[in-house]
């Protein structure tokens, strides 16, 4: 959620200084970004976290201490969480659904043009999911490749304690809109929107947009 000034509040956790410095310079660009701190590893990034309260964290996966990964499961089990996006160089099928797993709001590679990692922040800020091409083939591979028939059966069973219009909402998220298109689509008001995806979050046990997705693909609604 973005703060009252406007400002997009960022931590970056990245075990490479020159990484964390070549995006702190690109980031310090954007009027309506503010760059809140740096972490080397996992460990000292959740601790900023409780710190420095920012609306997102820029999360790399392979680092010292403590992975990124772990660190985006810490980070989403606690109350009112940042969202993160993992950005990393490596494009494994792995990654990207442990990431989403873990409670990611994001995945993009570190190669990701810099306008494209500015938009994703201000995505996962407005209550957005964000993922690279590439990460989005990972999961459509990933759910086709599965047991298809005991996962469909699954999700169905997972989908049925939602109200018509909640279910409405899932099935907009899972063909990947963002809570304003939801709202023109559904004629509600996006704060309508977002009050349903969060009901959406609690009553699926999922941690953000890609988990509620993926459900409806897997129940065959997308």
């Amino acid at each position: 959620m973005v703060t009252v000034d406007g400002m997009i509040r960022v931590l970056l956790v990245d075990d490479d200084p020159l990484v964390r410095s070549a995006l702190a310079l690109m980031l310090g660009g954007q009027s309506d970004i503010d760059v809140v701190g740096e972490a080397p590893n996992g460990q000292v990034g959740v601790a900023l976290v409780g710190e420095l309260d920012p609306d997102v964290v820029l999360m790399d996966i392979r680092m010292p201490v403590m992975d990124g990964l772990e660190a985006t499961q810490v980070l989403h089990q606690q109350p009112s969480p940042p969202a993160v996006v993992v950005l990393t160089t490596f494009d494994a099928d792995d990654h990207v659904v442990r990431a989403v797993a873990a409670g990611a709001d994001g995945f993009l590679l570190k190669d990701t043009p810099p306008s494209d990692i500015v938009h994703a922040i201000r995505t996962v800020a407005a209550g957005d999911a964000m993922l690279s091409p590439s990460a989005t083939r990972s999961i459509v591979s990933r759910l086709r490749s599965s047991t298809s028939s005991d996962r469909s059966t699954a999700a169905a069973d997972r989908l049925t304690v939602l109200t018509e219009r909640e279910l409405e909402v899932a099935v907009c998220v899972g063909r990947g809109l963002s809570n304003s298109e939801i709202a023109s689509e559904l004629y509600l008001s996006v704060p309508t929107v977002k009050s349903h995806v969060s009901r959406l979050l609690t009553k699926l046990d999922g941690t953000n947009r890609v988990q509620v997705a993926m459900i409806v693909h897997d129940a065959g609604l997308v």
